[in-house]
């Protein structure tokens, strides 16, 4: 990561926790009224092809013994009718500014992949995490809407991770080194702004 790339994450990083540490305060006692505890989501990502991170997000879900792959149609009955404005809004993912001082994210990156998509694609994660891994990116913005309908649509946690692996991991890995091969902060500025419009515009 640049330095000027680091520099921009801690300072609008500090500056929206400033701002918006009201607005969390009052989504955590939300959550706590209407869904109880845990407030939090706390799973593993991969900085690197080796080096695992805890992302953090506010719970969306009802609580499980075992959790496992991405979100799919399988899962979509455990996503709370409070979860799931959070998702629309991406409100959900306002913890992750911890992650950014952190140093475990970006603002702009492609999305940190779970260890099980890292170990089955190797080659193609060994690219795509020379970039730090973001919020939010190229792939998240171009993508979202076509793999989540994908994912949807899937039954099982198997059909789910094999849908998954077999689709969405080499279309976002193709976006997500196009960005690598163009990167600079005028384009991370334009594809944080692309993604504040998409939350306004979502219903």
């Amino acid at each position: 990561m640049t330095w000027d790339k680091r520099l921009f994450d801690l300072f609008f990083a500090t500056l929206l926790i400033v701002i918006l540490g009201p607005i969390l305060l009052v989504l955590l006692l939300w959550l706590l009224l209407k869904e109880g505890r845990p407030l939090f989501y706390v799973a593993e990502r991969m900085k690197t092809p080796d080096q695992p991170f805890d992302l953090w997000k506010l719970r969306t879900m009802t609580v499980v013994a075992e959790d496992a792959g991405v979100s799919g149609g399988d899962k979509a009955a455990r996503i709370t009718r409070t979860g799931a404005w959070l998702r629309r809004k991406r409100l959900d993912e306002f913890p992750q500014l911890w992650n950014i001082l952190k140093g475990d994210l970006s603002f702009v990156g492609p999305r940190p992949p779970l260890r099980q998509y890292v170990e089955a694609h190797p080659e193609v994660y060994e690219k795509v995490l020379k970039s730090r891994p973001g919020v939010t990116g190229l792939a998240s913005i171009t993508y979202h809407k076509h793999e989540a309908a994908l994912l949807e649509r899937c039954t099982s946690r198997e059909e789910t991770d094999a849908v998954y692996s077999r689709i969405c991991v080499p279309a976002k890995a193709r976006l997500d080194l196009i960005y690598q091969r163009h990167r600079n902060m005028c384009y991370d500025f334009d594809l944080v702004f692309q993604t504040i419009g998409n939350i306004f515009r979502r219903g």
